[in-house]
């Protein structure tokens, strides 16, 4: 089972280093943007704009020239006021460029480029000990052991049996001290009991845990939320009574409560080791320690240098300046009175950037401060002290003390979790916990399996109820009920910490009121299949933290236009973002409009029934995805002009004759990706050259015979599916397509390739051109580096180009042909095309593989050629 964050990309990694950096650090990087900002727009400025006007400032000479233009016709023009300079527009543009160099002063010229410098140094050096090769390694990785430490189950029960036994201790001690008048204390020990059950005010690791439930920060694993609810849910769901007269506290021991399955348990017993090897590793050296505080005092220094260098420069930003050029005999004057343009915006900005750079230097000066007077190579867990199941959590020195006192600035929760697998005491918890199982428990968790998203799933068919261990499946995430007769979520369901998705397949559960408030803040997947409306409990609609809300079944009420749907009112469903909706519908029910602040996207899959009225969808302005399937659609709704956030818009399998509508999605900047397969569309109109933000293109199973040119100029399409048409021609116009990475043309009339395809279409991947009437493959498909899979099946072919070997990517299976066509290659290049899988897998006649939309599936008698790796796509 892999961790969402093993899958994550490469930069969300670096986006969890954002942990260990505190307040002052962000406010710097925030800082450092708006110089750098300040800076740009001071050159761009300086670029577009700077120059100096000039005029004469001395007498004129007396030998001028008797010429001049108002002598000509003294009559046409009025007398011109003024001292006349006798300086045409040349020299004036020529003096201008002269005194621009020598009157103007160094800082007015260079300052915006001084600080565009400066500004690159400082985002340089703001985060330069996350990069440094020796420090960036340990930095990665104790991100993921933190990262792995928020996710694992055992985290939320050690802490939460320690909070457990730390409670039940100081009850003990209140027992013993009130024992003499037991009957008269016994009430107010009741009270303070609930009041610690209810608000965890009774320990301060519960503290912690009801404020990381409220207001935690982000973190860097996808289920630190759920593990932090799980601490206080256990806490919460802890059944406790006192007896009366003899007060006595019975509390369910936590291995009742929760319990790992294998795979956790193996999974936690491997980060104890990893942990106790990294701090090993970190405790021998204080080099991220070292890096920092040297980072801070080159930062403060540069600061202290650009500030003395830069405030008296302020002074030489004026905005006249005397010129003296040394250029008397072309001009006639020795002396110009000049003007800088920018100066005024110049000083403003400077002003600016000094004001940054000021708090900049304080910030750094803070930083040094708390370095300097902080111990920050020393660790120790002094929260955790008071718990007497975690005091041998032992103290830290070095890099991984830094470490954890720089998390602590985010969060010091992440810290407790950490210590949780710092525990020798918790380790032998786990290695105990392992060897315990309930028949109930262990039984359900043996039907218990994970998808491929690495989410815990139970699926229970036909039972009369459900049973009482499933409640104590802390780690469950998904739950499948089918036909269950009397099913009921009792109290208990509060210790299901970890539930966030629910699929009821005709099966009325009922909630306790003391289970609602827990399934309306965790659950966020809820999926119902039902006959009547009448089959869905009421308390469907009060699940408040609902995020994705699936509905199969009959939902209109009366089969008739008039009313939308008997489900009722959405309103309390503020969190819900992903409806689907597998029913007969004739309109957009207007009760839609209630989430469509939250809703980004709507499923529709209406059975083959018409929808009728779509002006529901106008409302529903920040969707980002539309899915309208079997809708019996003949035309675009109109309604789509609103959509403007609209990413995707998939309309397949509908009665759609014509797009001539697709001028009308202009506005929709943001539609990448556009799904209009199992339709009849006879011809594309040239108007689907207007959605230039198209990378995906889904005109499979449709009627077409030619493309317009204006199909091409979608110069951003990286897939083009056209399977199952009617297309006798593919245009050369194709070439223009560069980032086509998949190109489905299976299923058509084709009858040759144009060569541009290969010569042009250089990050082509995929080519599926089964089921055509090609004759030959042109020349230049060595070409295609990026070339992983050629269908080439049930074509004209009675040979192959030996230049198939030069490619690459085809080895393994990516060469889809008829077994004889394949003999035709050379031996070498068979060799080489089929290294990678073996000759059985290669042939087996038994061989299948799942659908998809760019390889459809065809009998394992048309063809002899496939691998095994055929099953990944």
């Amino acid at each position: 089972m892999f961790s969402l964050s093993e899958l994550a990309p490469l930069n969300q990694h670096q986006n969890r280093s954002k942990l260990l950096k505190p307040w002052w650090e962000v406010f710097m990087d925030y800082l450092v943007v708006l110089m750098l900002m300040t800076s740009v727009l001071a050159c761009t400025e300086q670029l577009s704009r700077d120059r100096v006007v000039c005029i004469p400032l001395d007498s004129p000479p007396a030998n001028t020239s008797n010429y001049s233009p108002h002598s000509v016709s003294p009559n046409l023009y009025s007398a011109a006021r003024g001292r006349r300079t006798h300086l045409v527009y040349q020299q004036y543009i020529y003096i201008s460029q002269v005194c621009y160099h020598e009157a103007l002063p160094l800082c007015s010229r260079f300052f915006p480029y001084m600080a565009l410098l400066q500004s690159l140094v400082l985002v340089a050096s703001g985060s330069f000990w996350l990069h440094f090769p020796h420090t960036s390694s340990r930095i990665e990785h104790f991100l993921a052991i933190l990262a792995k430490c928020c996710e694992s189950p055992w985290t939320s029960q050690a802490l939460s049996h320690a909070a457990q036994q730390e409670d039940i201790q100081e009850k003990e001690v209140e027992r013993r001290q009130h024992h003499p008048s037991a009957s008269s204390s016994s009430p107010p020990v009741t009270r303070m009991r609930h009041s610690s059950v209810d608000s965890g005010t009774d320990s301060p690791l519960f503290k912690r845990s009801d404020s990381v439930s409220s207001a935690m920060p982000p973190s860097p694993c996808p289920s630190t939320l759920s593990s932090n609810s799980t601490v206080s849910s256990v806490s919460l769901g802890s059944p406790v009574h006192f007896l009366d007269p003899k007060p006595s506290v019975i509390v369910d021991s936590p291995r009742q409560v929760i319990s790992l399955d294998r795979s956790d348990g193996e999974q936690a017993r491997a980060l104890f080791e990893r942990v106790r090897r990294f701090r090993s590793h970190c405790e021998s050296s204080a080099v991220i320690y070292k890096v920092y505080l040297t980072q801070t005092i080159f930062k403060l220094l540069m600061v202290t240098l650009i500030v003395s260098y830069t405030i008296p420069l302020l002074n030489n930003l004026s905005f006249t300046h005397t010129c003296h050029p040394e250029e008397q005999a072309l001009v006639g004057y020795s002396t110009f009175e000049c003007i800088h343009v920018l100066s005024s915006l110049l000083r403003k900005l400077m002003l600016a950037y000094l004001t940054l750079l000021g708090l900049y230097g304080l910030l750094n000066l803070h930083t040094l401060v708390w370095i300097l007077n902080s111990s920050l190579r020393q660790y120790s867990f002094h929260s955790l002290k008071e718990l007497w199941s975690l005091r041998d959590v032992p103290d830290l020195r070095n890099d991984l003390a830094f470490l954890l006192h720089m998390s602590d600035q985010y969060d010091p929760l992440l810290a407790q979790r950490l210590s949780v697998f710092l525990s020798p005491v918790s380790e032998s918890r786990l290695m105990e916990e392992s060897l315990e199982r309930r028949w109930g428990e262990e039984k359900l968790r043996a039907m218990t399996t994970v998808d491929a998203d690495g989410c815990s799933r139970l699926q229970l068919v036909a039972l009369p109820h459900l049973p009482p261990a499933l409640f104590t499946l802390s780690h469950l995430q998904i739950l499948k009920l089918e036909l269950i007769t009397d099913a009921r979520f009792t109290a208990q369901v509060t210790n299901m910490t970890s539930l966030r998705e629910v699929h009821m397949y005709h099966c009325t559960a009922a909630v306790d009121p003391s289970a609602l408030g827990v399934l309306q803040e965790r659950l966020e997947v809820l999926n119902l299949t039902f006959t009547q409306v009448s089959e869905i409990p009421s308390w469907v609609l009060s699940l408040r933290s609902l995020h994705e809300l699936h509905l199969s079944g009959r939902l209109s009420s009366d089969g008739g236009v008039g009313r939308s749907w008997a489900l009722g009112s959405l309103r309390q469903l503020r969190h819900l973002r992903v409806l689907v909706i597998r029913g007969m519908l004739q309109r957009i029910p207007g009760e839609l409009c209630e989430v469509a602040g939250s809703l980004v996207r709507l499923e529709i899959y209406n059975e083959g029934t018409r929808l009728l009225v779509l002006t529901g969808l106008k409302r529903m302005v920040d969707l980002t995805e539309l899915l309208l399937q079997d809708c019996q659609l003949e035309r675009l709704p109109s309604a789509l002009l609103a959509l403007t956030k609209l990413r995707t818009l998939d309309l397949q399998h509908n009665n759609l004759t014509t797009l001539e509508e697709l001028l009308s999605l202009a506005h929709l900047r943001r539609l990448s990706s556009l799904k209009f397969a199992y339709n009849r569309i006879l011809a594309l109109p040239a108007s689907v050259g207007v959605l230039r933000g198209l990378e995906l293109l889904d005109l499979s199973n449709n009627h077409l015979q030619t493309l317009p040119p204006a199909l091409f100029t979608l110069l951003r399409l990286r897939r083009l599916l056209l399977a199952c048409n009617l297309l006798e021609k593919l245009p050369a116009e194709i070439k223009a397509l560069q980032l086509l990475a998949e190109l489905d043309l299976s299923g058509n009339r084709l009858e040759s390739l144009p060569p541009e395809l290969f010569s042009r279409c250089l990050e082509l991947r995929t080519l599926n051109v089964a089921h055509n009437s090609l004759s030959a493959l042109p020349s230049g498909i060595s070409i295609l580096n990026q070339l992983c899979r050629l269908d080439l099946r049930s074509n004209s072919l009675e040979e192959l180009p030996v230049e198939l070997g030069c490619c690459s990517g085809l080895r393994g299976g990516g060469l889809l042909v008829e077994d004889w066509l394949f003999l035709s290659l050379p031996s070498h290049v068979r060799a080489f095309l089929s290294q990678s899988s073996p000759t059985s897998a290669a042939y087996s006649e038994n061989h299948s593989r799942p659908h998809s939309e760019s390889f459809p599936y065809f009998s394992p008698t048309q063809w002899s050629f496939s691998s095994a790796l055929e099953s990944q796509i």
